[in-house]
């Protein structure tokens, strides 16, 4: 038996907060009924919306969410974001039953330039509470799942606080199947392609004017990892990313180099190893090493953690059903 659509209605009397609601030609609702496989049949103020019971309800907490946040336009990352939250397993539209355990504090605010910047599902929280618990805080799952940008975001939050004196970011210069050593330039410019995701979580959270001048300061540092040895750094916020291409040696070095008021985020997907076939990852190693020690925290990612586009979601879940 087909389940009966569920029927939902707005005031009538607030027609451009709907207009925001739908978007242009219904395209947010267009993205709503893609995502959660349901159908939305609107005719003014009011909502048909069909498919299967669990669909249908995700899509209404999500329109009623939304419809919230529509006194202005809606962004498609609004839309998007949205669409990631209620699609968590965890999310309360999934409960069928009331949970008897209570909900968790939450975690400050971080301070930086994005004022909605938080936690999106319940690992990404336990990721920025284990950032602030922790000197050393690995952050392991594929891509998407917000390792890099909110490590960036916590070492921005620390540099505005005062807690830290300069933020360091870390990458090793492996190549991702190309061959970029023909490319013209000094050695900087050469590693430059290898940290751009960094730079661009840093003008995201802090704005282009104010990156550069931190950069002029050296209050933001940006360093390949060979670069590293011989260095103790005091009172940094130090982030090594794309750790999985890192060998054994130099994840060794690099956890070595912490110094006092330090902090040190490791983020890697085990799942994307660059290196020669025949060369272990150090980030697999350190997780067997390290695992068990007192002070250092592992956060492991998976697919229902994707926050980017809902595609992202679907996509790393096809590979990992392929794989297996």
């Amino acid at each position: 038996m087909k389940p009966k659509p569920v029927e939902i209605s707005f005031p009538s009397d607030d027609n451009q907060r709907l207009a925001n609601l739908c978007g242009v030609m219904d395209e947010n609702l267009t993205q709503i009924e893609a995502a959660l496989d349901v159908s939305i049949k609107r005719r003014g103020e009011h909502f048909n919306i069909g498919g299967k019971v669990a669909q249908t309800r995700l899509a209404v907490w999500l329109i009623q969410h939304l419809y919230s946040q529509a006194k202005h336009n809606l962004s498609i990352e609004q839309v998007q974001l949205g669409l990631i939250e209620v699609m968590n397993p965890h999310h309360p539209a999934k409960q069928t039953t009331p949970s008897s355990v209570e909900p968790e504090v939450p975690i400050p605010a971080l301070i930086t330039r994005r004022n909605d910047l938080h936690g999106r599902t319940p690992r990404q929280v336990l990721y920025l509470k284990q950032i602030q618990e922790h000197d050393i805080t690995f952050a392991i799952g594929p891509a998407g799942t917000g390792k890099t940008y909110l490590a960036v975001a916590s070492a921005v939050d620390a540099l505005e606080r005062d807690t830290i004196e300069r933020i360091v970011l870390v990458r090793p210069a492996v190549e991702a199947g190309e061959r970029l050593g023909f490319l013209p330039g000094d050695m900087a410019q050469k590693v430059d392609p290898y940290l751009r995701p960094l730079y661009d979580a840093l003008y995201d959270l802090m704005g282009f004017d104010k990156t550069s001048k931190q950069f002029e300061r050296s209050a933001i540092e940006i360093a390949p990892l060979a670069f590293m040895r011989g260095r103790t750094l005091n009172k940094s916020f130090i982030i090594l990313d794309e750790a999985q291409n890192t060998t054994p040696e130099q994840i060794k070095m690099f956890l070595t180099r912490i110094g006092f008021g330090s902090k040190v985020i490791v983020t890697g997907d085990v799942t994307q190893i660059d290196l020669p076939k025949n060369q272990k990852s150090g980030l697999v190693e350190a997780k067997q090493v390290l695992e068990k020690v007192r002070g250092v925290a592992f956060t492991n990612f998976e697919s229902e953690d994707v926050v980017r586009h809902p595609l992202v979601q679907r996509i790393v879940n096809a590979y990992e059903k392929y794989e297996k």
